[in-house]
């Protein structure tokens, strides 16, 4: 049996990098999954993976957009009857300092990093109140929450407003037996981290060997890696587990050597 046997999974941002291998996942674990994205056709390609693995849909939705978030939802319960558990895997990571964001900039990641999840919650939540049912909810997070890099300061302030929120919600809907943890994700090797990494920071094709030579591990993590803590809250294996933000990264916040 798996793990998510006979549940129904969205994934925003579930078309690529993390959030595509999340949705992997959980299809093996039994999972009936809907990802989205904002492009139809890399959302096409990921449905066409996918669907080799289990009962995979993909909805378009601009996490940006809280009717689209509202839809993406409705479209899923359509779909299934139902949504069991919610992954918020969608990001905006462009750069930006104290100094230098714009206020455009800054929307952009309220909308994305923070708005879309709310509604995105909103919905999901209240479909599994309505029907009183048990549900989960994971919002994919960063080790950025915990201050990040100077050139992250809007990055950083709106996934820890998502952590916060992450708390608040679980603890409203901890007698709906609605569980909602986040998970603070730390450097991970995917396609949109290493085109991050040649866009902001002039790396060459050996970035993830000179990243490698720093890192206890010796490697990068990998979206793989992450899917495995997230599909782990997802399911029950987890236990009661609620309101918790957990560190999953080779480095220990506030310790030195």
């Amino acid at each position: 049996m798996g793990r998510l046997d006979d549940r129904v999974v969205l994934v925003s941002g579930g078309t690529q990098g993390v959030g595509l291998a999340i949705a992997r996942l959980a299809l093996r674990e039994g999972a009936r999954v809907v990802v989205t994205g904002r492009r139809p056709d890399v959302g096409a390609r990921a449905a066409e993976e996918l669907s080799a693995l289990g009962d995979a849909r993909f909805v378009a939705c601009d996490v940006a957009d809280v009717e689209a978030c509202r839809a993406a939802v409705a479209e899923t319960v359509a779909l299934h009857g139902r949504v069991d558990g919610l992954v918020n895997a969608a990001g905006f990571t462009e750069r930006g300092s104290v100094l230098d964001t714009t206020p455009e900039m800054f929307e952009q990641h309220v909308a994305v990093n923070l708005r879309g999840p709310f509604f995105l919650m909103q919905a999901a939540i209240g479909d599994m109140v309505r029907r009183g049912q048990p549900g989960a909810v994971v919002n994919v997070l960063t080790m950025s929450a915990h201050g990040g890099q100077p050139y992250l300061a809007p990055y950083a302030a709106t996934k820890a407003g998502l952590a916060g929120l992450t708390k608040n919600a679980a603890h409203a809907h901890r007698f709906d037996r609605v569980r909602v943890n986040g998970v603070n994700i730390g450097w991970t090797d995917s396609d949109g981290e290493d085109a991050i990494q040649r866009r902001f920071h002039d790396a060459g094709d050996d970035w993830r060997e000179r990243a490698a030579e720093r890192l206890p591990a010796g490697r990068l993590a990998s979206p793989e890696d992450a899917a495995g803590i997230v599909v782990l809250l997802l399911s029950d294996e987890s236990g009661v587990v609620t309101g918790s933000v957990v560190d999953w990264d080779q480095t220990v916040p506030g310790a030195s050597d």
